[in-house]
């Protein structure tokens, strides 16, 4: 029998050797390819509504000018000057702009990086934003986005389908309409039938059953959203009659704190409970009154007038076409009596992305999405 020559033994074991260090490769890249984020879905109320509200009759809409104003495409719906926070965690992650869920568009391969299901006026309670007509509750959301998962299998299947949703980003932004837009308003039946403590406890339950069905839907990665210092914005200062200096209204942001403090230990046991799952909390109340109470150090030369409005504070009459608007956004926080700039978006996004546990806790968006 004739032995192999040196040559081809060395050459069996390079080509052995070069196939494994392949396929090394390969693994390695599949590796990181399923921990980069595949989509985003976005759920909530105006802060991170990019244009739902333009499919429904509703009060509340944004698909005007001067809204957009900085925004490439114009106004989209958005309620700011330019770009809201998930569009700004989406640039960070590689992605595209989840589009809205109800946009005729938001069909076939458009809805694999993901889709927005939020609308301005809406709320964790079914009820919350009645004074606006329509609205897209966050039950209503919860639907919306069984119908897109469906619709996602029949894409790219089952399998495909659940990795995608594993590795998605699910931001959450809900419970300031809630309080602003419901317990808040003046004649309002719910503030009759439930004391603070026990609507933020009717909140809060609530709310736990929406994201352990997202869980359940297939959401592993999760950034929830605590509630901002509403007692701050334009729209409650020139609303409390009392009020003259542009003092924050305490009472408004004493209910936003009660809620913020269970939220969190609420997220808390979610994660610990819901098996594979993490959900941050996103600290908007603090990082909110940073910029009110250090707004030098964010280039801002205002925090209690909105940028476009009329009357006090800019803040009586709220934005829509035809009103005045400040020239330089930068230097605002808030564009309209309710909404932020997108200054102030950007430096949200940035800390919600890869702040410390000031900000967002337990884990950074960047640090979720590894």
């Amino acid at each position: 029998m004739k032995l192999p020559s040196c040559k081809w033994l060395f050459y069996g074991f390079y080509m052995c050797m070069l196939g494994s260090f392949i396929l090394g490769l390969k693994a390695a890249a599949g590796q990181m390819l399923s921990a980069r984020p595949s989509a985003c879905f976005v759920f909530g109320d105006s802060l991170v509504d990019v244009g739902n509200n333009n499919y429904i009759v509703t009060l509340a809409t944004a698909n005007h000018p001067p809204y957009g104003i900085d925004y490439p495409l114009g106004p989209t719906g958005r309620f700011s000057n330019g770009r809201i926070v998930p569009d700004l965690l989406a640039e960070k992650i590689g992605i595209a702009h989840a589009p809205p869920y109800l946009a005729p568009t938001t069909k076939g391969p458009a809805i694999l990086q993901g889709v927005n299901f939020a609308s301005a006026g809406a709320g964790i309670l079914d009820s919350t934003g009645y004074e606006y007509i329509g609205r897209i509750p966050m039950n209503q959301q919860l639907q919306y986005i069984t119908n897109t998962r469906a619709q996602i299998v029949e894409l790219v299947g089952e399998n495909q389908t659940e990795a995608i949703f594993a590795n998605a980003l699910f931001i959450v932004n809900m419970g300031s309409n809630d309080y602003v837009n419901n317990y808040l308003l003046t004649g309002s039946t719910t503030s009759i039938k439930y004391n603070p403590q026990q609507f933020q406890d009717l909140l809060l339950s609530t709310y736990a059953q929406q994201l352990t069905t997202l869980y359940n839907l297939g959401g592993r990665k999760f950034m929830v959203c605590g509630v901002g210092p509403l007692g701050c914005i334009p729209s409650q200062i020139v609303q409390n009659s009392l009020n003259q200096n542009g003092q924050c209204v305490e009472f408004i942001n004493a209910y936003v704190q009660g809620f913020n403090a269970a939220l969190r230990p609420m997220l808390q046991q979610l994660t610990a409970t819901l098996p594979g799952a993490t959900f941050t909390y996103a600290n908007s109340y603090d990082l909110g009154m940073s910029y009110i109470n250090n707004p030098g150090t964010y280039g801002f030369a205002t925090v209690d007038d909105a940028c476009c409005g009329l009357g006090p504070y800019k803040a009586l009459i709220p934005c829509f076409e035809g009103v005045s608007y400040c020239s330089d956004r930068r230097d605002h926080m808030f564009w309209d009596p309710y909404h932020p700039t997108e200054a102030s978006n950007i430096f949200s996004a940035n800390a919600f992305y890869s702040g410390g546990p000031e900000v967002i806790y337990p884990v950074n968006v960047q640090e979720l999405l590894a």
